[in-house]
């Protein structure tokens, strides 16, 4: 005997599902950006503060360190360094239990988070412009895009929070994670596509490849999408409805979970 998808049971399932699918994929992804953060330190931190800037460029970049660009320098230091904050920040805002427990921390880590989440837009923008640090006028475009959301995006959560509009707040903060995590949706995408195909289908080194346009918008608007799918079926009555996103969920985790592998496997660990 089927049960309809409107019953009381049919919800309870699907709403169970749903929230369990979606603490799965943060799990996933709170590992990885712990990872990214760890990989920071290690790399980017560590030859930072023992003066060592030329080391910088023992991984590969568009543009690192470069002798006499005092400013560059110092910028691409901020902006690298400082994406340990953000990612760090954006990961304690999305935890309930903290805003609960410590309501105090709760709104500093958030402010912090919100001013460093558009100085890393802002200095995105600026050593794309300045340095041309973009691979292709389509990943500069992309950067752009990145950066106007992250300013609109972190702009409402401020504003909701500062008039005490605590539900729409929460909604485009967590927009604004989505979009200030970008840069590390990016390489797990990459990296989760790689580990799929088991080779790089339809990438190239310039990044101009099928694959990787669509990883370089998709990067923040694929999360995104799922986060307002997710929504949606939050407040939906249709449990079909919440199990299918709930499924998809699942989908996205598994390889979220992939590209993180990937990534710490063959992107940061080879290079500390």
């Amino acid at each position: 005997m089927s049960i309809p998808s409107s019953s009381p049971f049919s919800r309870s399932a699907g709403a169970v599902a749903l929230r369990w699918a979606g603490v799965l994929w943060f799990t996933i992804a709170a590992v990885g950006q712990a990872a990214f953060i760890a990989f920071i330190l290690a790399f980017y931190g560590v030859r930072t503060v023992t003066g060592n800037f030329a080391g910088w460029n023992d991984k590969p970049l568009i543009v690192g360190y470069v002798r006499g660009d005092d400013a560059g320098n110092i910028v691409f230091a901020a902006h690298v360094l400082l994406a340990s904050v953000v990612t760090l920040g954006g990961l304690m805002q999305m935890i309930p239990a903290l805003r609960r427990k410590w309501p105090g921390l709760h709104r500093w880590t958030g402010r912090t988070f919100l001013v460093v989440a558009a100085f890393l837009a802002l200095s995105g923008v600026w050593m794309a412009a300045a340095r041309g640090a973009y691979l292709s006028v389509v990943s500069a475009v992309a950067i752009l895009i990145n950066s106007l959301l992250i300013l609109f995006f972190a702009g409402l959560a401020w504003r909701h929070a500062i008039e005490r509009r605590f539900e729409r707040h929460r909604v485009w903060a967590m927009r604004t994670f989505m979009v200030v995590s970008g840069v590390w949706f990016l390489r797990v995408g990459l990296m989760g596509w790689i580990v799929v195909n088991r080779g790089p289908v339809g990438m190239t080194d310039d990044m101009s490849g099928p694959a990787d346009i669509v990883m370089t918008f998709g990067s923040y608007l694929i999360p995104l999408a799922f986060l307002e799918l997710y929504r949606a079926a939050e407040r939906s009555a249709n449990g079909v409805a919440k199990a299918l996103v709930a499924t998809l969920i699942l989908v996205a985790a598994a390889f979220t979970a992939a590209g993180v592998f990937g990534t710490t496997a063959f992107m940061w660990l080879p290079h500390i």
